[in-house]
C-alpha cells in the first residue's frame, strides 16, 4: 500500500482518516510523520492535513475545502461565497468561515481564515463533486453580506457585491430575513435592493414585506459614514450618492 497514494482521494484529512489503513493510532501516527517529513503532506492546522500534489507541487486541498472541513458545522459564507459563486471582481486573501463551533483564526498557504459565528441554518449547499464543499447559496450569501457590511467587508465591497447578484429568488431572500428576524436588517436590505429592483426583478410584494418589518427606528445605513440625507421610505441616513463610494467616502452629498 502507498499511503500518499490513498490519501490523495482526501483533499483535507485527519489521523483517523489513517485508521483505515493502519490497526493502532501510534502506527498512522508515525506514517504521518513519514509522509510529512519526505513533504508529500503539509499540515493545515492541528489534525488537519493535505497532501501536495506530485502534478503541481501545490496543496491538493483549495481554500474552500479547508474552510469547510474545519468543524462538522463549518460552510464557507460572505464575501468567500461570493467568490465561489464567481460575482467577486477580485480575489481576496481573506477565508471567512461560519460555523456553529468555534475555532482560531489561521493562516495557511497565503490565506488567512476568519471564523464567523453561524447564527441561520438554512441555505447552506453540499456542493456536488465538491470535495466537501459547503457554501451559502446566492440569496443567503447576499443577506449575509448585508446583515455583516460594517464588520466583514465595508459598505463599498457589499454594495459592489449586490450589483453583481442576478437571477435571485425573493422568496428565498424573505425566507432568510424572516430566519435573522432583524429589523435594521430589512431596512438594510430593503433600501439596498431597491436600487436593483428592475435588474433582479424583484415585485412590489417583496418591498411591503420588508417595509412591514422595519419599525419606525431611524438608523444609519454604516456606522464609517453617518452624514448624508434620511431615506423616509426605510428610515436609514445614508451618505450622498452611496451608491458612488470610492474606499467609504462619498464624492458628493445630498
Amino acid at each position: 500500500m502507498n499511503l500518499y497514494y490513498e490519501l490523495l482521494q482526501f483533499p483535507v484529512f485527519c489521523v483517523d482518516d489513517l485508521m483505515k489503513y493502519y490497526r493502532n493510532i501510534e502506527t498512522a501516527r508515525t506514517a504521518l510523520k513519514r509522509l510529512l517529513k519526505e513533504g508529500l503532506v503539509l499540515k493545515i492546522r492541528n489534525n488537519m492535513y493535505t497532501c501536495i500534489s506530485g502534478e503541481s507541487s501545490e496543496p491538493v486541498a483549495n481554500r474552500y475545502q479547508i474552510g469547510s472541513a474545519i468543524s462538522d458545522s463549518a460552510y464557507i459564507s460572505h464575501h468567500t461565497a461570493v467568490e465561489f459563486h464567481g460575482a467577486a471582481e477580485q480575489v481576496f486573501y481573506d477565508v471567512y468561515v461560519s460555523s456553529r463551533t468555534t475555532f482560531t483564526d489561521f493562516e495557511f498557504a497565503g490565506y488567512s481564515y476568519h471564523y464567523v459565528p453561524s447564527k441561520c441554518s438554512l441555505g447552506i449547499i453540499d456542493v456536488t463533486l465538491g470535495g466537501g464543499i459547503k457554501v451559502t447559496d446566492k440569496e443567503r450569501t447576499m443577506v449575509d453580506c448585508i446583515k455583516d457590511m460594517d464588520k466583514i467587508a465595508g459598505i463599498e465591497e457589499t454594495l459592489a457585491n449586490v450589483a453583481t447578484f442576478s437571477s435571485l429568488s425573493e422568496e428565498k431572500i424573505l425566507t432568510y430575513l424572516a430566519a435573522y428576524d432583524n429589523q435594521f436588517l430589512y431596512q438594510k436590505t430593503g433600501y439596498i435592493l431597491s436600487y436593483h429592483k428592475d435588474r433582479l426583478k424583484l415585485s412590489d410584494h417583496f418591498f411591503i414585506s420588508c417595509r412591514s418589518r422595519i419599525g419606525k427606528s431611524k438608523r444609519y445605513l454604516t456606522k464609517d459614514n453617518q452624514t448624508g440625507h434620511l431615506d423616509k421610505t426605510w428610515g436609514l441616513v445614508v451618505p450622498g450618492r452611496v451608491f458612488q463610494l470610492k474606499n467609504g467616502v462619498s464624492n458628493d452629498s445630498v
